[in-house]
């Protein structure tokens, strides 16, 4: 019966051995049902095989979800029009040391103010997060605790921001430090049940203000607009206009950073050089981009004219992408994860390969036969290639089981701010499965290449 069977499968091979080129549709079929049934044989070798394959992959792919989550575009379709200024506003002398160009991250009060008033991009927003007291207007609920993001109107067109209810509050109402805010979807659900909340009122520190807006769920990730704060956590609940917030003494939450004696107060705090908003422009033309430079070189020579600054101009204009590199939005401890991750891969596929060796060898008579039957050795090594690439497949889906494991082991490990990044997408699963045939396909290509010369004649002398 083995021998019948034998013959049965050497003739599909000396078949396959006859036809030049790539393995067609009905060869590759027959070779990959070849592939299941030999997973069948040897069960204890199979299942290593799979295991050794399925944990690298688990480890591997696990690594690189939190890894590609963390280092991805945020905003894909405006990244390179939306842009950071820099401008060096304490010297040479006096910068923190946090970065190799002697540039802060931050801007203060004075020149936020004054980027504002130049108009010199197509929309702008200076802003900062504020932590205020939000009372319902259910005397059953508690007061709680709310971040509330202080930003010019262009900040929902500038992130394409979109609106479920209303809509985001006019330049007017900047102007005249309107009590106004736009809802997060989340503060909206919370609030009024997922309403429409549109003129209806919530009170800040005791303050009311009127609900111009309502947003739809909205997340970016890492939200590059403010680093400072929570970049992989939740976002706003709450938005206000900038000038209502610095009018209401609304102090900030995140950095806050001086280079000598400031004033006392409030006040003080505006007319110092203490760096604490954020500012960002779009620009949507490279032509407009280095205009902007210009601009913002233009403006630290008037501010060195004036007797404000006492050092050469010193400026900088990042896009998105180039300030995610240039904050290090990727802590280095994942980079060292996925170097760690990928060399326990490789130990699992050097395992993997020694198995798939002794496995094909223990079939060396079978390839004996079939080779003495009219296989070419090209038809042997597609044949037990396809074979690999079962074993391959086979550990792949388990390798998305464990990683879907260790993802969810990870939900509970990691900081509430990184949660969100611990989820498996069908970009994800697709790597997965990918990477381990790929990689199991290379590991079995000296098990296959030792299969494809194995010496008929000999194989038939010890039978």
């Amino acid at each position: 019966m083995a021998g019948a069977q034998s013959g049965i499968d050497s003739a599909g091979v000396g078949n396959a051995g006859r036809v030049s080129g790539a393995v067609p549709d009905s060869m590759f079929t027959y070779y990959f049902r070849l592939g299941l049934r030999s997973l069948q044989r040897n069960v204890i070798l199979t299942a290593l095989m799979i295991a050794a394959i399925g944990v690298g992959i688990g480890a591997c792919t696990t690594a690189l979800t939190v890894f590609r989550a963390m280092s991805g575009d945020p905003i894909p379709q405006k990244s390179s029009q939306l842009y950071v200024p820099q401008i060096d506003n304490w010297g040479p002398d006096k910068h923190s040391g946090g970065s190799p160009d002697h540039l802060e991250p931050q801007l203060s009060y004075i020149d936020v103010v004054g980027f504002m008033k130049a108009h010199a991009a197509k929309r702008q927003t200076g802003m900062y997060a504020t932590l205020q007291t939000l009372r319902p207007a259910d005397p059953k609920q508690k007061p709680t605790k709310v971040f509330v993001r202080a930003a010019y109107t262009d900040f929902f067109p500038m992130f394409d921001v979109p609106f479920k209810y209303g809509r985001a509050w006019s330049t007017a109402d900047d102007d005249n430090r309107a009590p106004v805010v736009v809802l997060s979807h989340e503060m909206n659900e919370k609030l009024f049940g997922g309403a429409d909340s549109v003129g209806k009122t919530i009170r800040l520190d005791n303050q009311p203000y009127t609900v111009n807006g309502v947003l739809e769920e909205w997340k970016l990730l890492p939200r590059f607009y403010d680093l400072n704060i929570r970049p992989f956590g939740d976002g706003d609940s709450i938005f206000m206009p900038f000038t209502r917030a610095i009018e209401k003494q609304m102090g900030n939450v995140g950095s806050t950073q001086c280079n000598g004696d400031v004033d006392p107060g409030w006040e003080g705090r505006l007319r110092s050089d203490c760096i604490w908003l954020q500012f960002w422009v779009e620009l949507p033309t490279e032509a407009e981009a280095q205009q902007y430079r210009a601009f913002l070189n233009n403006y630290a020579a008037e501010q060195q004219r004036l007797g404000r600054f006492h050092w050469p101009p010193h400026t900088q204009l990042r896009d998105v992408k180039e300030w995610l590199r240039y904050r290090h939005i990727v802590p280095s401890e994942v980079r060292i994860l996925i170097l760690v991750s990928f060399g326990f891969l490789l130990v699992c596929l050097m395992n993997a390969m020694g198995l798939m060796l002794a496995k094909i060898m223990g079939r060396a008579s079978d390839i004996g036969v079939r080779r003495a039957l009219g296989a070419s050795r090209r038809a042997i090594f597609a044949q037990c290639l396809v074979e690999t690439g079962v074993v391959g497949l086979a550990g792949g889906i388990l390798g998305l089981g464990l990683t879907a494991a260790g993802l969810l082991a990870a939900r509970t490990l990691l900081t509430k701010e990184f949660v969100s990044l611990a989820h498996l997408d069908m970009t994800d699963t697709v790597i997965a499965v990918l990477l381990a045939v790929g990689a199991t396909v290379l590991a079995g290509l000296y098990p296959t290449w030792r299969a494809a010369h194995v010496q008929p004649a000999w194989q038939l002398k010890a039978q």
